[in-house]
């Protein structure tokens, strides 16, 4: 037996002496916490421990504080910056890791808890492995696309919230809703927010609200926690039923830093139940301010319409067309007059420009008459049929000459082509001559043909 177990034995036995012997001195929150540390560190002492960090959190002295849990149960730890500074990886949620420890009491609070001395890295946490799969599924699927997410109705008259009757969450937004729009009615559904068979309970109290369709908002909330306290909110069916849910849906689950599936999921999420609770209701106040300011500016514009219509009243009342009628109907059929009168010239000015142009066409047409076209022509071949008979050889003829030609019938312009006794045609005016040549002359000579 170590000096621990020494010590807790005679506190035992003095207790039980005490017993019998009768009332003694009660011990103290300080002696019993030190006696159960004692017991604790004498009879476990150093051990190798493995589990899932979370809720880490690092002190500006550099400690680290989290929680190493697994899938039952969670202890505190703490590693201090001395030892902390050997690490060759960083702490951080959801890291699974195994650390030598001391088992301890922190006897401020009352609580054991783990003084880490070493860590040693084992890889990704299942819950956060878990989650980061789902998350890759669901969006795979489209259960995230901000496309299909529904818009909340801007006055809403029911909500009804998915949460637990047990927590400050239902107070805080009823409260909420009271002070910022008490006409709104609120329907609950009691259900689990943590632990086996809470996430079915979510999900089933979500398709109930869907079928009903008793309400215009539907609010799934709880307060914060670890990631095992909001595991149901990431689990696939709770997603699920938010997604199939035909009616806007609100996610307010944990704090502002916690995020889970069921955030991305619903149409909007709210950051704490009492944050969706602003988000739902508009302020009743608000609605009045503004509804008094457009009060406001309706009463000025019709006091503007108003006068504008005032002043158009009295211009009308001192016109002269209201105070001498009688003047104003004359002034109008002197302006009927004049218009007639213009619009008869102009309508005898139109018929004279048609006229005129009417003439000109028809003479233009009497020009271009196709029998005076023929007589120009005709003359035209006369006078051409009078210049061909001019130049006609015919006429040469007619005036005494005549044309020879040699056998071949070409024409013989010197006495050199012929020789004597070659037959020749003399062509006259009327008539041709064939003849034999006896003599050729090459130089002109007056004969008496009137040549030599």
């Amino acid at each position: 037996m170590n000096e621990s177990e020494l010590d807790l034995w005679q506190t035992e036995v003095a207790r039980q002496n005490a017993a019998v012997e009768g009332p003694s001195e009660p011990w103290t929150v300080s002696d019993l916490t030190k006696k159960i540390r004692l017991l604790l560190e004498g009879n476990i002492g150093e051990v190798w421990v493995i589990g899932e960090i979370s809720n880490l959190r690092i002190s500006s002295s550099g400690h680290c504080y989290f929680t190493l849990k697994d899938e039952t149960a969670v202890i505190n730890a703490v590693f201090f910056r001395t030892e902390a500074e050997k690490l060759d990886f960083p702490l951080k949620d959801g890291l699974s890791i195994v650390v030598r420890a001391f088992l301890t009491v922190y006897e401020s609070r009352g609580q054991y808890q783990l003084r880490v001395m070493e860590a040693r890295k084992k890889g990704t946490g299942s819950l956060l492995e878990k989650f980061e799969e789902l998350k890759r599924k669901l969006a795979q699927e489209g259960l995230f696309d901000l496309s299909r997410k529904k818009k909340l109705p801007l006055f809403p008259e029911k909500i009804g919230i998915v949460t637990s009757l047990k927590g400050a969450v239902i107070q805080d937004f009823s409260r909420i809703l009271q002070r910022r729009a008490p006409g709104i009615t609120i329907y609950i559904r009691d259900v689990r927010v943590q632990g086996n068979g809470a996430a079915q309970e979510i999900a089933k109290a979500i398709e109930e609200f869907g079928e009903l369709g008793l309400v215009d908002i539907l609010v799934v909330a709880r307060g914060g926690g670890s990631l095992e306290d909001l595991w149901a909110f990431n689990e696939e069916i709770v997603a699920r039923a938010l997604f199939r849910c035909p009616i806007p849906t609100v996610s307010a689950v944990g704090h502002e830093t916690d995020f889970t599936i069921a955030d991305l999921v619903a149409d909007v999420r709210a950051p704490t139940p009492s944050a969706a609770a602003e988000i739902v209701s508009r302020d009743w106040e608000e609605w009045r301010q503004e509804l008094e300011h457009l009060e406001l500016r309706m009463h000025r514009f019709s006091l503007q319409y108003l006068e504008i219509w005032k002043e158009r009243l009295e211009k009308i009342k001192k016109s002269s067309s209201l105070a001498e009628p009688s003047r104003y109907v004359g002034l109008l059929r002197q302006n009927a007059d004049m218009l007639e009168q213009a619009l008869e010239k102009a309508v005898s000015l139109a018929l004279e420009r048609a006229r005129t142009k009417y003439t000109e066409l028809e003479l233009r047409l009497k020009s271009f008459n196709p029998q005076h076209a023929i007589e120009r022509v005709r003359e035209e071949l006369k006078l051409w049929a009078a210049r061909l008979a001019s130049v006609s050889p015919q006429v040469v003829l007619d005036r005494g000459y005549s044309m020879t030609f040699d056998r071949q019938g070409r024409v013989l312009k010197e006495a050199e082509k012929v020789s004597r006794g070659e037959q020749i045609v003399v062509v006259l005016s009327k008539g041709s001559l064939w003849a034999a040549v006896e003599k050729t002359q090459q130089e002109k000579e007056r004969s008496s043909f009137g040549w030599k």
